[in-house]
């Protein structure tokens, strides 16, 4: 009986679900169902001995540090292909991109990703911990915002081993903060500024003396003009060197690093999404309208123009070649990207994508004068990915030209909470996605799609079942082409062999 069981184990981490459902259709003939019965026994000392090396198992797994073994499997590794389609040849999509002088990086966008060359896919399993935000020193190394049960931590990451060098706890978040705890971003001089605690920011070092390291830094305590019961949202540079910020409630200010003077304005409007900035100044979109505002002499938030929007947007503002500025919003039950002129707040063009309503909660990924948009519709929660069902398809281009909007493409494939990032040098677009299957895996790939027909090019499979879910983290690219995202329970690479 043992082999048996041992038999049905194997075949159900190889194929999954389906296989407990022969097995249970095979018991339903009385011949089958019979002879089980009569080899079904477990003696207690055999009993004992499956338990203490379950025991022990599971004492020496939680031994390990962070890090240090992959990230489990979900049954049915074998049941959908690892790799789909063929390797991309590069196809640069020309821009105009701007450096932010207060950042430690370029933007993403202009990094190269994985081509698909034999890709392969590394895991590091962190507990139940989701690394929601990834961010890329000027050295090349990873810092990852991360959650868990015991709250959140600041960690630099070695992107060669996934392993984690340097931990930072930080301060504990309120119980009833309904705020979301990815709000981080990496200065120009590699410190993570990040919303933490209750109404603090803090200026975090990743490096001492070029070695990794954690170090508080600077504390700007923001509680005498953010009320009890309001939290951070939103953190942004701006490019004088002030810290834009936006709170749930709708009050924005600035923070002054160096003398940590604090201005602040009440939009009157809830804040839910992230804060764009220009050498202009900063865009906020409430869940009502975009707004454009200046800093004052002193620091104070001043209104330069206001427009209304249909619905509420999910993304935060993107801004794009030309003078435009994106958001999206949702307006006769229909998701669509709304273009806006950075200069006045006049609505240039709306366009509705996808027939079948959609939603998104995912920023948009800017690629020259247009942007791709991810459809969320139907992502309620985990459990609408089990069994390898999917939630509603859709990724879709959307450009700005001739004073018009223009669906460039639509693509069928599945991507739920992590939007889509660009690689302007390769021509690529990257979204974390999900394959239906009839066997009832839970198997998520890193899709390249091109970015000018929409054509899906390679997938590469990363995992399978709820840990292998990504949870609303953000895909990152690295500078040497690998990709990176956090999961539910660790962090993913990507990159090609060759």
């Amino acid at each position: 009986m043992v082999w048996l069981v041992g038999a049905l184990l194997l075949l159900w981490l190889a194929w999954g679900p389906v296989v407990l459902l022969v097995a249970a259709a095979a018991l339903c003939v009385p011949r089958v169902r019979w002879w089980a019965r009569d080899r079904a026994y477990v003696s207690r000392r055999g009993a004992a001995r499956l338990a203490g090396a379950a025991a022990l198992l599971a004492a020496a797994v939680m031994a390990v540090p962070d890090g240090w073994l992959p990230i489990p499997p979900a049954p049915g590794v074998w049941a959908g292909p690892s790799y789909v389609g063929r390797p991309a040849v590069p196809s640069p999509v020309a821009a105009a991109p701007t450096r932010n002088p207060h950042l430690a990086a370029e933007d993403p966008a202009d990094r190269p990703g994985p081509l698909g060359r034999q890709p392969e896919v590394a895991t590091a399993w962190y507990g139940l911990e989701r690394c929601g935000r990834l961010e890329v020193t000027s050295a090349d190394r990873l810092v990852a915002l991360c959650t868990g049960r015991g709250g959140q931590s600041l960690r630099v990451v070695d992107p060669d081993s996934l392993r984690p060098t340097a931990t930072h706890e930080l301060p504990e978040r309120p119980e009833d903060s309904a705020c979301p705890g990815d709000v981080v971003y990496l200065d120009a001089a590699d410190r993570a500024v990040v919303a933490a605690g209750d109404r603090q920011v803090l200026a975090v070092r990743t490096a001492s003396k070029g070695e990794p390291d954690l170090a508080p830094d600077a504390t700007w305590d923001l509680k005498p003009y953010v009320p009890y019961g309001d939290c951070l949202v939103a953190l942004a540079p701006g490019w004088s060197g002030r810290v834009w910020w936006a709170t749930r409630a709708g009050l924005v200010g600035t923070l002054d690093p160096a003398s940590g003077q604090v201005g602040v304005a009440d939009l009157g409007e809830q804040v839910r999404r992230g804060i764009a900035t220009d050498e202009a100044g900063a865009y906020v979109v409430t869940d009502e309208a975009l707004h454009r505002l200046v800093a004052a002499e002193d620091g104070t938030p001043q209104p330069v123009w206001r427009t209304a929007y249909t619905g509420s947007s999910g993304s935060a503002p993107v801004l794009l070649d030309g003078g435009a500025v994106a958001i999206t919003d949702e307006a006769d039950d229909r998701l669509g990207v709304l273009f806006l002129a950075r200069d006045d707040g006049r609505e240039l063009c709306r366009q509705p994508v996808f027939d079948d309503g959609g939603s998104t909660g995912s920023d948009l990924a800017a690629l020259g004068g247009g942007v791709v948009v991810t459809n969320d519709g139907g992502y309620a929660s985990p459990r609408r990915t089990l069994l390898g069902f999917t939630p509603a398809p859709g990724v879709a281009r959307v450009d700005l030209a001739d004073g018009g909007c223009v669906v460039a493409w639509t693509s069928d494939a599945v991507s739920p909470g992590s939007g889509a990032v660009a690689s302007r040098p390769n021509g690529l677009v990257y979204a974390w996605t999900k394959r239906p299957s009839l066997t009832g895996v839970s198997a998520w790939y890193l899709t390249a799609i091109d970015a000018s027909s929409g054509r899906a090019m390679w997938g590469v499979r990363t995992g399978t079942g709820l840990l292998a879910r990504s949870g609303g983290s953000r895909i990152t690219l690295g500078r040497d082409g690998s990709a990176f995202v956090g999961t539910a329970a660790g962090l993913v690479r990507v990159r090609d062999r060759s």
